[in-house]
């Protein structure tokens, strides 16, 4: 599943959940601006993930967006 992340303009971010575990879930962060691209691969806890969610910092990939990519 795929999640937005708020940034500046002219700048993408996104997160990919590649695992759910119990406390939480391993993700990829891709970072692209200027035609570079960072990825890291990280643990974020259930409950950060909730907060990231609630207050609009993440925002889940539409129906749309996903058949498109």
């Amino acid at each position: 599943m795929r999640y937005y992340i708020k940034c500046e303009k002219g700048r993408s971010e996104f997160l990919d959940i590649l695992r759910e575990t119990s406390g939480g879930y391993y993700i990829r962060l891709t970072r692209i601006k200027d035609d570079y691209e960072k990825t890291i691969e990280e643990f974020m806890s259930k409950q950060l993930f909730d907060v990231c969610l609630i207050t609009g910092y993440i925002k889940q990939e539409s129906l749309g967006e996903q058949m498109s990519a």
